[in-house]
């Protein structure tokens, strides 16, 4: 029943007793009104091995599914921060995925904050649910919804053809280094093929050194070079993978910052990361957060949502430090 990561804000709930779990949640729905509080203090409170057993014995006992009587009970962003919630992470992934593309237009954020930053295993996994859900390869349908450069950048990162292993070759280190000065800064007009066949297919270890024999060759930082030479989703996603090779909390962290500043909030990017990364590595973004803004990240989300909504984020968040 552990947490699938070792730095999240939401841990194994001790004395997790799943009857008493499931008949907080059925009299929390009973009647007219919910009892949101009572919702959030049993889902948010639980890994989400955890609440897989409660979705398991819920039906059992009620003859219903969870999700179901959650989705008519509940609405807009909260009911979609706990339905979330009720999702192994690679169906969520995938849900998330799929929704980014259904209807007019694509989020393009939602496939470039999952693909850049899930590990080689879990794009496969993710894959693999994608297909038994929606008969339909999830590469085939980003490939119907996406296009150019960007397009080959996506079907790249779910291939999960990265080297997964340590070794550095310092002597192609410099010479990928040089590709990619020679593929952008050092020509008219950019060949972007250079930049995806190096930072989608080597190894962390390796790419962190041709980063910084780049800025010898250079004089900039990559991420640098890449705002100059590219645009749009294209700039979007090469800087996501270089952010998440060098720092991944601290993508995770830009990510929430930029969805809250300003007027308005992007809801989606909120949602998605604060579910996503409650488990995993949440103490290490709100560390990086505080780093980066002088904020924290409880504050930021304070501050932007309410209700309920808020609730439950502060919950997935943990405590204000």
């Amino acid at each position: 029943m552990a947490a699938i990561g070792q730095r999240g804000a939401v841990t194994e709930a001790a004395g997790f007793k799943v009857e008493e779990d499931i008949k907080r949640l059925r009299e929390a729905m009973k009647g007219t009104g919910t009892d949101e509080g009572a919702l959030i203090e049993v889902l948010a409170r639980r890994t989400i091995a955890q609440r897989q057993l409660i979705k398991e014995q819920y039906k059992q006992q009620v003859g219903k599914s969870l999700a179901d009587d959650l989705d008519s009970e509940l609405s807009g962003n909260f009911q979609t921060v706990v339905l979330g919630l009720l999702m192994l992470a690679p169906v969520y992934d995938a849900h998330e995925l799929r929704t980014s593309m259904k209807g007019a237009g694509t989020e393009e954020a939602a496939l470039i904050d999952i693909l850049a930053s899930r590990t080689t295993e879990e794009v496969k996994i993710i894959n693999l649910v994608y297909k038994k859900k929606h008969d339909n390869s999830l590469e085939d349908d980003v490939c119907g919804d996406t296009s150019g450069m960007f397009q080959r950048v996506i079907v790249s990162l779910l291939t999960a053809g990265r080297d997964e292993g340590t070794a550095v070759d310092p002597a192609l280190a410099v010479q990928d280094a040089k590709d990619i000065f020679e593929a952008g800064e050092a020509r008219w007009g950019t060949d972007e093929v250079k930049f995806l066949t190096v930072l989608c297919v080597r190894n962390r270890n390796h790419l962190l050194k041709v980063f910084e024999e780049y800025k010898k060759v250079s004089g900039r930082d990559i991420e640098d070079s890449i705002k100059r030479e590219m645009s749009g989703s294209l700039e979007e996603v090469f800087l996501a993978i270089v952010k998440c090779l060098k720092n991944k909390p601290a993508f995770f962290a830009e990510r929430l910052y930029k969805s809250m500043k300003g007027l308005g909030t992007t809801d989606s990017v909120l949602i998605r990361t604060m579910v996503a990364r409650a488990e995993i590595d949440m103490l290490d973004i709100k560390v990086e957060f505080f780093k980066m803004y002088g904020k924290t990240l409880y504050s930021f989300i304070k501050g932007d949502t309410s209700g309920d909504y808020r609730k439950i984020l502060l919950e997935l968040c943990g405590e204000d430090k």
